[in-house]
């Protein structure tokens, strides 16, 4: 699989064309990226051919790719002629620096309210707060990359906090004196480190698993990133991805940069926008990850909308048998956040007894209101 600035520079295309208005998410930035290492990159026209193959599955988008790659790949003159092509067929505003990684075109609605800033768009603060409580599969192209940007800064802020008070937490008891006095002599005798006599509480750990089945396909590329960040930020993180199967993303998400995070998920075959098998993706889990990751100071987190096409005895079986040897069990559900929802599907029915906290996933807003339940008290 390609990786390096060639492997970037496809993703960074792939969004391009997602916030131009052709439907290109994970899956597709996948096949993208698959396409031009089977037939390579030194022919202009046949890089064109590759990745019109992949991310065009309508009439509409066949007729708009000419203008994306040429904005994106073309010379400057090329740029903003198709750029200008683009604004007139799409009715979307230009960014004043069309540099193939930041190019991006502004919705006119949002104009008004939003500054650019090196060629990217900045909201204002009302906006954001638009933004932070819109549903992901409502999110006009023109502001998906905005809000990509807004989600990893707050989503960042969230996963430090939550960090800090679980270090906290764990340091609790009875101070030891002689051992703080020792320690503090190295710095001059301020005790700034506390010690603390007997066993130290063991900080809670989290496992995340994230469904990527095709119902879930407006949902799962924002969820991705709410795992990346949460994994930034603590220690005892592990993280898998479902939907027939299960994948351990774990080392994955520990790469220091989103970007380098999706490029490496982009060598993996991960099953994206299929079947949904839920039961047997935690029967998987459970014998392959349960004895070293599940105990009472685990907070076991599921991001799905509880579709499923196995039996729900199954999922019942497997779901309680997890319950029964984790501190915490969290359903995060985007259908949730849909008024008039209600979970009567035949694996979410067999899920909710063992629930602790079923909550919604459908905007930012959602995701960041978890916090609560993370930070134990």
């Amino acid at each position: 699989m390609i990786v390096g600035s060639i492997g970037a520079k496809i993703v960074d295309f792939c969004r391009f064309a997602r916030s131009s208005g052709i439907a290109s998410g994970v899956r597709e930035s996948t096949d993208a990226l698959a396409a031009v290492q089977a037939l390579g990159v030194t022919d202009r026209e046949l890089l064109k051919v590759a990745l019109r193959s992949v991310l065009c599955s309508t009439k509409e988008d066949w007729d708009l790719f000419e203008d994306v790659f040429e904005a994106f790949w073309g010379s400057d003159a090329a740029k903003a002629r198709s750029a200008n092509r683009l604004a007139q067929r799409t009715g979307l505003a230009k960014v004043t620096d069309r540099s193939p990684s930041t190019a991006t075109l502004l919705g006119q609605a949002a104009a008004s309210s939003a500054e650019t800033e090196g060629g990217r768009l900045v909201l204002g603060a009302s906006a954001h707060e638009r933004l932070k409580k819109t549903d992901f599969s409502e999110v006009s192209q023109a502001e998906q990359a905005e809000l990509e940007r807004l989600a990893l800064r707050l989503l960042n802020r969230m996963s430090m906090r939550i960090s800090r008070r679980l270090k906290k937490y764990a340091l609790t008891g009875e101070v030891d004196l002689r051992r703080t006095i020792r320690l503090s002599i190295s710095r001059g005798g301020d005790p700034i480190d506390l010690s603390f006599k007997g066993r130290q509480r063991e900080p809670n750990q989290l496992v995340i698993l994230l469904d990527i089945s095709g119902s879930m396909n407006p949902y799962s590329l924002f969820l991705l990133r709410f795992a990346y960040a949460l994994q930034r930020n603590f220690k005892r993180v592990h993280t898998f991805l479902f939907s027939t199967r299960l994948c351990d993303i774990t080392e994955v998400l520990r790469r220091k940069q989103l970007r380098e995070a999706m490029l490496a998920l982009a060598e993996q075959e991960q099953g994206w926008s299929g079947g949904t098998r839920i039961g047997e993706s935690l029967s998987e889990f459970n014998h392959l990850y349960g004895r070293r990751t599940l105990s009472r100071s685990t907070v076991f987190l599921i991001l799905s909308d509880g579709w499923d096409t196995g039996e729900p005895e199954l999922l019942a079986e497997e779901i309680r048998a997890i319950k029964r040897r984790t501190g915490k069990l969290i359903w995060l559900n985007p259908l949730l956040g849909m008024k008039g929802y209600e979970p009567v599907t035949r694996g979410m029915s067999a899920a909710l007894p063992y629930i602790d906290v079923f909550a919604p996933a459908h905007n930012l807003q959602s995701l960041l209101e978890l916090e609560v339940h993370l930070a134990r008290n």
